[in-house]
């Protein structure tokens, strides 16, 4: 009944394990799916932050320019107001004046169409005052361009309401130029001869001024976690700027956002200075898209925001099952402490009803004895010597059930105080058969004694070895002699350090089952619980507890039928103390 209630506890105990693994099974198919998909959200948010920041960016930096351009253009028509008229140079100093900017053109011209020429003037980026100059050579493309116009407006093809009306979106080729009419949006039927500014927006200011602060205003602290580059739209293999890291490759086609920069419609422009009776036309017109000059790319370090996504989500991988794992850990280990719990509380059980009985027999044999004395059926000396042997030896039974469990007891609080000292082997075996001699005497048992000359000392306490042979030996005459009186107890070195005592006997030897158990407290075989064996099952778990606490082991080893063999491993004492000893 008890050994169905314990295959019953230890069903309910895999059970809960089995669960517990189907459950953390689960949760990690779920904890993978939710961690997949809160990497792409992740991801897609990243991105998304990064691609706003970055269009932000653009504007302010394409406003700065426009503004820029801007303050040199008439102010907005008033109604029933004349246009203000200001020089250029006046134009130019209130503008270093008011911005935060200043070194954002590195050259300013007046471009103004006399006959068949274009007269170039460059403002004095100190004084502001107009200087003639001869046009630069990257500055040629934009005079071939200004001709053009003029030659359209000559001809009627340009103007409002004309199909050559609208001016050109910037040209990718034009490089850093900007070029805006001195009157803004001029009236159509307007007499005088046609002029522009011509802006060159400063590459240097750009590089090393205005993208750091851009940067570092909309990226904030994380641009140090990302690659920045900068490239012309018409030639992308050529780097205008770069982050500081040198080492890092080419962002090339593997940005994790983009956006394009030098973005000045004329349309934002001229929205600012409508000249009269279009205004509302302007206000209509859709604004183009953003077709910058430049390309501002963005990446992160490790490679990419997926990368550094992908490894936040191995580490929560990584942490999550980690933690799965800690579970089915303890569910397992709570489950083995649960079967040796119960195994230990049978073992336990089983313990004190063997105590129980093991006391109950003695203590009737001894109060049976006594009455018979008492009540003076025994008459002769020779009944009273019966009883009396009787007595003594059913009291010293009880003794060594007592010693047994007190010993266990005390072993496993850690009582247990030795005293060491140098021990002779030999002596110590012949001192366990001197105590054991009367069991072997009475089952008949012959002893084959072989040990080696010559052996070291051990270091040990005499009454703890001396009880441990004691008990082994008593064992092999309880369950060996029964069938085959015989036992044999052996000494030899082993190695240099150690000594090895075996104790063997021709018994019927222990299952290949119960092995592993037989140094467990309380645990006796199958065997000898059928026969009625007495016994508490203390006797080998005091055996191994005196050895280890020498720093030994013990070992068994087991044929049934034919032989089993206990052999105590025990250190030998130092050659130093050994010599002091035997002299």
């Amino acid at each position: 009944m008890k050994l169905d209630r314990y295959q019953r506890h230890t069903r309910l105990s895999w059970f809960f394990v089995g669960a517990m693994l189907v459950l953390c099974g689960v949760l990690g198919v779920l904890q993978y799916r939710w961690i997949d998909e809160a990497s792409r959200a992740e991801s897609m948010r990243l991105r998304g932050s990064l691609q706003g920041s970055l269009a932000r960016l653009s504007i302010d930096f394409n406003t700065t320019v426009v503004n820029a351009c801007s303050s040199f253009l008439p102010r907005p028509f008033m109604p029933d107001a004349s246009p203000v008229h200001r020089s250029p140079s006046e134009l130019y100093r209130r503008w270093r004046e008011t911005t935060q900017h200043e070194g954002l053109f590195s050259a300013i011209g007046i471009v103004t169409a006399e006959a068949d020429a274009l007269k170039l003037q460059l403002l004095d980026l100190q004084t502001g005052e107009p200087r003639s100059a001869d046009w630069p050579e990257s500055w040629v493309p934009m005079k071939d361009y200004l001709n053009e116009r003029i030659a359209m407006m000559r001809e009627g093809r340009e103007g409002p309401g004309r199909p050559g009306g609208r001016f050109r979106p910037p040209n990718l080729d034009d490089g850093f130029l900007l070029e805006f009419p001195v009157r803004g949006r001029m009236d159509p039927d307007s007499r005088a001869l046609p002029e522009w500014y011509v802006f060159e927006v400063s590459e240097r200011y750009i590089r090393h001024t205005l993208l750091p602060d851009l940067l570092n205003h909309h990226i904030g602290s994380g641009l140090a976690d990302y690659q920045v580059e900068v490239v012309p739209r018409r030639h992308p293999h050529q780097i205008l700027y770069r982050s500081p890291d040198q080492d890092l490759p080419e962002i090339g086609e593997s940005a994790d956002a983009s956006t394009p920069l030098f973005d000045a419609p004329w349309d934002q422009v001229f929205r600012r200075t409508p000249p009269p009776g279009i205004r509302d036309a302007m206000r209509g017109r859709p604004m183009p898209p953003p077709s910058g000059r430049l390309e501002l790319r963005i990446r992160h370090r490790s490679g990419s925001v997926d990368t550094i996504v992908a490894k936040t989500r191995a580490r929560n991988l990584a942490v999550t099952s980690a933690v799965l794992l800690l579970m089915l850990g303890a569910a397992a280990a709570l489950a083995s402490f649960a079967r040796r719990a119960q195994r230990l509380a049978t073992l336990q059980m089983n313990f004190v009803a063997g105590v129980s009985h093991e006391l109950r027999t003695p203590l009737a044999v001894i109060r049976t004895a006594a009455y018979n004395l008492r009540g003076k059926l025994a008459q002769n000396p020779a009944q009273v010597e019966k009883y009396g042997v009787l007595i003594q030896r059913e009291s010293e039974r009880l003794t060594s059930i007592v010693e047994d469990v007190l010993k266990f007891a005390s072993q496993n609080a850690e009582h247990a105080r030795f005293q060491f000292e140098p021990l002779s082997v030999t002596e110590l075996i012949d001192s366990s058969l001197a105590a054991s001699q009367a069991a072997l005497d009475s089952a008949h048992v012959t002893v084959d004694r072989k040990i080696q000359p010559g052996l070291p000392l051990v270091m040990g306490d005499p009454v703890a070895l001396q009880h441990a042979l004691q008990n082994r030996i008593s064992n092999a005459v309880k369950y060996g002699a029964s069938e085959q009186p015989w036992i044999g107890i052996s000494a030899a070195p082993d190695g240099a350090d150690c000594v090895e005592i075996r104790v063997s006997d021709r018994g019927p030897g222990i299952p290949s089952e119960e092995i592993a158990s037989v140094f467990d407290p309380f645990f006796r075989g199958q065997r000898a619980v059928q026969d009625q064996i007495h016994g508490t099952g203390l006797g080998l778990a005091l055996v191994k507890g005196i050895v280890e606490a020498h720093s030994g082991s013990v070992a068994v080893s087991s044929l049934p039928g034919r032989l089993t063999e206990f052999a105590l491993r025990i250190p030998a004492a130092d050659p130093g103390v050994s010599q002091d000893f035997t002299q």
